[in-house]
Order: C-alpha cells, then structure tokens, then sequence
C-alpha cells in the first residue's frame, strides 16, 4: 500500500470518515530513565498530535508488559501492536542483524546516520517481515561501549582471560571468547542482578544504559571503547498494520521517521554526559586510546566476522561491504 503525503494524511483525519481511534502499544525492555523511552515519548507526543488524538500510543517500559525475548513472537502473533528490541538480540534466528555488532566496523556518527533506508536496513527489514514482524524505524542507541568490572580493570586483552562477562549472542560472543573471557548471553534487564550476586564478574552495555540501569553500584571499573553500534529498532504487527488506513499508515511513519532523526542526537547527547555521570558515581572510568582500539580490533574483530559470514552465508558478506561503503 502507497503511503500518503504528510498533509494528505493529516486532513484526512480530520474528515468524519476517517474519525476512528485506534491504540499503538509499544512494549520496551529500558527502564523510564533511558534515552530510548523519552525518544518513545517524544514519537507518542509528535504521533497523538499529528493525528488529532485518533491515535493512542501507551508505552510500557522496562519488561512491563512482555520481556525482551517476548517481544517478537507477542507481536508477530498479534498479542500486542509494536514493541522495541536490539538488533543483536535476534541472534541466529536472523543473525544479519548483528552486522553492527561486528567489533570496530561501524562506529562512525556520518555512516550511522545514512542506515536507515539503506540497502543494508532494506535486507534487514525483509528478514524481519520473513518472521512475521514489519519494521517501521531504527533507533540508533550507542556507537560507545563501556566494558565494566568489578576487581579490576579491563584495559588490556589479557585482563579478560577468565572473565565472567555479559554477552550479547554467539557471534558477537566470539570476540570475547577469542581473548578468553567466558561470555554469557543476557538480556539487559538481568544483568544488574547477574553482576550484583557474582553470577557475572563484569557487564558490557552502552554509556547510557550504565547509568539508567546504575551500574555504579555494584561495578568499579569501567572501560569507555567505540566496540561497535546498536540499534533498537521498532516493529509492528503486520495484521495491525493492514488494519490501519492510509492516513493513519503514513501519520504513523512520519512519526518514526522523526523520532528516528531525533535519536541521533539524544544519543550523542546522552553519551555524551554518562563518562561524568559514572565518575561522579563513584566509577573509576577508563578511555580507550587509539593504540588500545588497534590492539582490541586485532584480537577481536576477526572471529566475529568469521562468525557472522558462518551464520549467515546468503548476505552476511553483502551486509558488511554496504556497511563499509555508506
């Protein structure tokens, strides 16, 4: 279906016809106090607007309504209109989606920018509409990773032999291993229990998340490191969405569209202010110098590409090159 023109749309929502309220539930994993929820809360602010309060949007934050690897099948099946995840933790079962999780291949702001709507978004959107979801925007979330321990710093390869640390899924998880820490997937909302009852010896999240989920509290150490970005990004039931008119369609997607826009910033922003955030708390914070991402990329990089391009033989490949090239 043709989407309409913004003023198109908004006009006719203004007409009798069309005067039909509909309600968009967005289930999240980050607590209120991340960025990405005041970015959801900016989209239902701009979206209730737009379209004359016809369209209600409630937001249910931090594993309020489904966990995060609820998530999908909830709306695939139809259980509840959107909802929000990061792109690695579709793992293997679309792992071209964590091509942005492959260490220092993509962490430049310009390039981050131009994906969405890029040849690489559009294969990743056909494999998610292949499971039964449809994406409707990418919220970049952080292009800074921090590495955070407990007893000591992680400031050379070596420091993570043994390590008990948070992954993300087995291709991202390969790095680590390749430098001998003992990776285990888990999902954000568990990690801070994970790291406070010794389940976990150190964390790996992004800057923002560190501080919304307090991280300062049961971690000493952190290691700031341009490791790789992260998208969470926004899907819709497709049986909802063919539901929706023309109107409501497009009102919809110029409304993820700006907030998608906007994250960029925000994301900076927020990035920006967390290396203080976590000193002030009480974290001795560690910068990567440009001889330490060198050393890191050396060890690293290497097995997750080689994970990635296993995993997904059809366009792992593809992906990487039109991620190098934007």
């Amino acid at each position: 279906m043709k989407l309409l023109s913004f003023a198109t749309a908004a006009l006719l929502l203004a007409a009798p016809a069309f005067a039909q309220t509909v309600t968009m539930r967005i289930s999240h994993p980050v607590p209120p106090g991340h960025h990405l929820h005041k970015a959801f809360e900016g989209f239902k602010a701009d979206l209730e607007k737009t379209s004359n309060g016809q369209i209600k949007v409630e937001i249910f934050p931090a594993d309020s309504l489904f966990k995060a690897n609820e998530n999908h099948p909830a709306v695939a099946r139809g259980a509840v209109e959107a909802a929000s995840s990061t792109n690695f933790q579709w793992g293997n079962t679309i792992p071209e989606m964590s091509v942005t999780s492959i260490p220092y291949l993509f962490t430049d702001l310009e390039r981050i920018k131009r994906f969405p709507g890029s040849e690489a978004a559009k294969i990743l959107e056909r494999k998610l509409e292949q499971k039964g979801v449809k994406n409707i925007a990418w919220f970049y979330i952080t292009r800074q990773s921090i590495f955070t321990s407990g007893k000591k710093p992680l400031i050379a390869v070596a420091d993570f032999k043994g390590v008990k640390i948070r992954g993300l899924n087995s291709i991202a998880d390969s790095g680590l291993a390749a430098v001998g820490a003992a990776p285990t997937p888990m999902a954000a909302p568990d990690v801070y229990q994970a790291l406070e009852s010794g389940v976990l010896d150190a964390g790996l999240t992004d800057l923002s998340a560190a501080v919304s989920r307090k991280f300062y509290q049961v971690q000493k150490y952190g290691t700031v490191s341009p490791y790789f970005s992260v998208y969470y990004h926004l899907y819709v039931s497709p049986a909802w969405w063919a539901k929706l008119n023309p109107a409501q369609q497009t009102l919809i997607m110029a409304a993820a569209g700006k907030a998608e826009r906007d994250m960029v910033a925000l994301t900076e922003e927020t990035a920006g202010a967390a290396t203080g955030q976590l000193r002030a708390a009480g974290m001795t914070i560690h910068e990567q110098t440009a001889g330490e991402i060198a050393i890191w990329k050396a060890a690293m990089q290497k097995p997750v590409v080689d994970a990635f391009v296993k995993a997904a033989p059809e366009d792992g490949v593809k992906l990487i090159e039109l991620l190098s090239k934007l």
